[in-house]
């Protein structure tokens, strides 16, 4: 049975491919206090439908590339919506002269 992984997709950039990371909380063996340990996953992503803050599941499977060996399963929780401030240098949005 192949090992599945649940993480936050940090990049698309890639076609057909996402960067999932994967955070775990670990407890020092001595010292008894906690820690968060990242790791970044490459995975194939066939139809690109992952976007950027996307949790997922992804799965092992055979290598597809030298880094990507992942492939993903599912799609848990979509994004939200991210807010884009307009640009004001955009055409059409610059002020108007003032009147003389």
């Amino acid at each position: 049975m192949a090992k599945s992984i649940t993480g936050i997709v940090a990049s698309d950039k890639a076609d057909k491919t996402i960067v999932v990371l994967v955070r775990e909380r670990k407890t020092h063996p001595l010292y008894r206090k906690q820690y968060t340990v990242s790791k970044k996953f490459i995975a194939h992503d066939e139809s690109n439908e992952a976007n950027v803050g996307d949790t997922v599941v992804i799965t092992e499977t055979r290598p597809i590339s030298k880094r990507k060996s992942h492939k993903l399963t599912q799609i848990v929780e979509r994004a939200g919506v991210k807010h884009v401030e307009a640009d004001p240098e955009a055409p059409g949005t610059a002020e108007k002269e003032p009147k003389q």
